[in-house]
């Protein structure tokens, strides 16, 4: 970022608390990242604060199904490298915990994340609020006359259509083959 190219951090997790970890992204936020947080539960980090955490902006989601996934998204000189893990940004977690985080390569579910995942959850105005340097949430609102996002609903619908599709693919799959029972009772009558 300080070299003005673009610079980015998206982390989709449960807790933020460890303090190395909040430190450093109020680093990276005086250098000019611009940094989104969605954090379901405790935030120690405070976004918004001028001089230290302006670049950066903290949303919960909090909705009907529990979520734990944890993304990280991490943008360097236009070039994203995307990470699913089990841990959360917490002392215990770091220290002493067995957790992974591993890289999505494949081009297709880093192009997901990218272009789908992460925007629906950025885009949520419906049981998203945003974290206030004080401390509180507020709850997000649409812009007058735009339509209203929510991101489980978003995904319930998409995995809907999925399941229908993979449905439709096998039972096209299914009216090709033969069943065996039949080839049998059709070489008994020849």
């Amino acid at each position: 970022a300080r070299a003005g190219r673009p610079a980015r951090i998206i982390a989709k997790l449960n807790s933020l608390v460890d303090q190395d970890i909040i430190e450093k992204l109020y680093e990276a936020s005086c250098a000019g990242v611009k940094i989104d947080l969605i954090v379901r539960g405790i935030c120690c980090l405070r976004p918004r604060v001028p001089s230290l955490s302006e670049n950066i902006r903290v949303i919960s989601i909090v909705g009907r199904f529990l979520e734990h996934s944890r993304v990280y998204y991490f943008e360097n000189a236009g070039q994203p490298d995307i990470y699913l893990s089990s841990a959360d940004w917490m002392p215990r977690n770091f220290y002493r915990r067995v957790e992974i985080a591993f890289p999505i390569d494949a081009p297709d579910l880093h192009d997901e994340m990218v272009n789908e995942i992460l925007p629906s959850l950025l885009d949520d105005q419906v049981k998203a609020r945003a974290l206030q340097p004080d401390g509180s949430y507020v709850r997000l609102r649409p812009a007058e006359g735009a339509a209203r996002s929510q991101a489980q609903l978003h995904f319930r619908e998409r995995s809907r259509q999925t399941r229908k599709a993979a449905a439709e693919l096998q039972a096209k799959s299914a009216e090709k083959l033969i069943p065996i029972k039949a080839k049998r009772e059709e070489r008994r009558r020849a």
